[in-house]
């Protein structure tokens, strides 16, 4: 299927208002455009709700059934061959799919392209006021019901910076109550996204072509493979140093492990010390093992991301993808390889002193480091609990 003429573009974000009204103004810019959104709010009742929409009124409603008790997996069901029927009338140019308020872009991008529909555009909206309340809320969706399963756990801080972090362009919504901290904030979280207003006042209807910032990022496509190496902890499109506005990313590198357990017991510190912190880590005692950092909220992620480049053999080193080799060629050493710390924590009001002193002193000690790796896989393994070992 190459979806015709018909291009498929993405929009989500937890800030509904800042969404609806993206979606809104991309129905009235494009011509024979159309929005479909399904409420995954009326799953409790084994249904989701898909409503399919244009400029002027919406044009069909219907209902998913629940796929494994899981609200994303009926859209996902859903989605595809509501789209395929639309690339099959040949009468639509457009469709905008406007994610429900948790539903993350990554997973819905990677199942219309799979699809072999063509998929031109994925865009979080945003409203700047809102950046700050919501990378520090720290509950969980379904206290809010936004959960989109019954065994959802996520945060509305870690989902709403992933929803900020894939998406390659940033709807900004316009809003009286953001100032320049805002902006700088948004800016330095996702210094490579393309900011493009919402717009205000009344929608117009639309030219022939469409010449609209919005419209224009909508259909400019979009490559699903180099957004997920974007966002793989191997090879991270991490933000760089920067201080504005009362705002600050510090970028920390250093090639040298951290001690398990005086990493382990700052954590609460080092997790609290910004809105958000990301990155990769490499733990003394798991030396071969390329470890993931992810906090937002109050809260932090750690997983496994698979082996450090270095730890695999020279016949594997085939077998990784290109994008993967060159991130680990930028922090190589003569001895450890790819081996590294790579951590960067981004908020207003940053203490880059203390916290480049409390990372630093979560490091092995000359006398631990010279120790070598053997010693360093005895040392008490403290994350087991936190990687399910």
């Amino acid at each position: 299927m190459d979806g015709g003429g018909l291009s498929v573009a993405i929009v989500g974000g937890l800030h509904a208002d800042a969404r609806r009204a993206a979606v809104e103004r991309l129905l009235v810019d494009v011509p024979n455009s159309v929005a479909l959104h399904h409420d995954l709010s009326t799953a409790a009742a084994g249904t989701v709700l898909r409503t399919v929409r244009d400029a002027v009124g919406v044009l069909s409603v219907g209902e998913a059934p629940l796929v494994n008790d899981c609200a994303c997996c009926a859209l996902r069901e859903d989605l595809v061959p509501e789209l395929e029927r639309l690339a099959d009338e040949g009468r639509t140019r457009l469709a905008v799919v406007e994610l429900w308020d948790s539903v993350e872009p990554k997973a819905m991008a990677e199942v219309v392209a799979s699809s072999g529909l063509r998929l031109t555009g994925v865009i979080t909206a945003v409203d700047p006021a809102l950046l700050l309340p919501y990378l520090g809320n720290g509950d969980d969706l379904a206290d809010g019901g936004l959960a989109a399963a019954t065994t959802d756990q996520r945060t509305v801080a870690d989902t709403f910076a992933r929803q900020l972090e894939y998406a390659p362009v940033l709807a900004i919504a316009p809003s009286e109550e953001a100032d320049d901290e805002d902006r700088a904030l948004l800016a330095q979280l996702h210094p490579t996204a393309r900011q493009v207003p919402i717009g205000e006042g009344d929608f117009a209807w639309p030219l022939p072509t469409p010449r609209t910032p919005l419209a224009e990022a909508a259909l400019a496509g979009f490559d699903v493979e180099a957004a997920a190496a974007a966002q793989h902890p191997a090879c991270a499109l991490l933000p760089a140093d920067a201080d504005e506005c009362g705002v600050a990313t510090l970028v920390w590198h250093r090639c040298r492990p951290f001690h398990p357990e005086r990493l382990y017991e700052a954590l609460e510190d080092l997790t609290c010390a910004a809105a958000r912190s990301r990155g990769r880590f490499w733990l003394a005692d798991r030396p071969d093992t390329l470890l993931h950092w992810d906090a937002a909220g109050g809260a932090l992620c750690v997983e496994s991301a698979g082996p450090w480049l270095a730890s695999l053999p020279d016949a594997a080193w085939e077998m990784v993808p290109p994008v993967r080799r060159a991130a680990a060629a930028l922090d190589w050493h003569p001895e450890h390889g790819d081996c590294c710390q790579h951590l960067v924590f981004t908020s207003p009001g940053l203490d880059r002193d203390g916290l480049e002193l409390l990372l630093e002193s979560c490091l092995l000690t000359d006398a631990e480091y010279a120790a070598g790796r053997t010693a360093w896989k005895r040392l008490p393994p403290a994350f087991d609990n936190l990687l399910e070992v």
